[in-house]
């Protein structure tokens, strides 16, 4: 997939273009995706996305789900060729009618575009899906405003799915997204409390303007050499060595080695129990060698 960090350059050749901010790529999102992805295919055409990051990396429509590489590589695997993304300020002041104009058919040429029943665009929020159809239809181009994903009967969307996240609702995250939740943060020197409990940890912080899950346990796997390899993730404040501030600490099974600096990709499977304070280290380290014993499960679980 090719990535612009711009919107002002003409593309080569002609596009269809999905249109929206996809914090997380859910299965709403998914939808309006494939079917962009779908028309393209047919047309003989690229498939293109118009996102956009948030201004200075602060939280848009609440907080972030996914990284910025983590929701492009899933864009990427959903047969999008494409990736315009500007920054918000870029583009947020030009009103429906120059949005049209000058975004979908001077820069992509678009033939059709894709959205969710649900968007809004152009200065102030000031155009919807009926304004798309109507600026686009006089420009030669089709526009399409899909109607929203449902799931367990109530629409799909990101704050349902931050809801989840805060409550520890593994599964039904996992489920709206599509595929598992994941964060892919560089790897942090912390207090080398692995080393102290006699096996290796991995710390990543989570950025002011993601959402964090809820304080606890997990059972996680984690990507190293092209594997994903069993893990056990505890997301709080580390109460039996008197920690501060959130930390998001995950012990690898079956792995030794040096990971600091690395961008590693933890994906979260279940909520297992909630963050406690232990008597000793040792207790501790046999919560954590349990915890990785039940993703080791959960993992088997899903292979069978």
């Amino acid at each position: 997939m090719r990535c612009f960090d711009t919107w002002d350059t003409e593309l080569t050749g002609a596009a269809c273009v999905a249109l929206g901010y996809f914090d997380g790529v859910h299965i709403g999102h998914r939808a309006v995706l494939a079917r962009t992805a779908a028309a393209a295919h047919s047309m003989g055409c690229e498939a293109a996305v118009f996102t956009f990051t948030p201004p200075e990396g602060r939280a848009v429509k609440g907080k972030a789900l996914l990284t910025q590489t983590e929701k492009l590589r899933r864009l990427a695997a959903l047969g999008i060729d494409v990736c315009v993304c500007p920054p918000f300020e870029a583009f947020c002041g030009l009103t429906p009618e120059e949005f049209v104009r000058r975004v979908l058919a001077e820069h992509f040429g678009a033939r059709v575009v894709f959205c969710g029943e649900n968007f809004t665009f152009g200065r102030d929020r000031a155009g919807n899906g009926d304004t798309l159809r109507a600026l686009c239809g006089a420009m030669g181009i089709e526009a399409q405003a899909m109607p929203l994903t449902e799931w367990d009967g109530t629409p799909v969307s990101s704050t349902r799915i931050r809801e989840a996240l805060c409550a520890g609702d593994i599964p039904s995250v996992n489920a709206m997204l599509g595929e598992a939740y994941c964060i892919d943060l560089p790897v942090r020197h912390g207090k080398r409390l692995g080393t102290t409990l006699g096996f290796p940890t991995i710390n990543q912080v989570y950025p002011a303007h993601m959402q964090l899950p809820r304080e606890g346990v997990y059972a996680t796997e984690v990507l190293l050499n092209g594997r994903w390899l069993p893990g056990a993730t505890g997301l709080g404040t580390r109460p039996t060595v008197s920690g501060q501030g959130v930390t998001c600490e995950t012990f690898i099974a079956d792995f030794s080695g040096e990971l600091y600096g690395d961008q590693i990709a933890v994906r979260f499977r279940q909520y297992l129990w909630p963050t406690q304070r232990f008597e000793s280290l040792d207790a501790l380290a046999r919560m954590v060698r349990c915890a990785a014993e039940a993703s080791r499960g959960i993992a088997a679980g899903e292979k069978e």
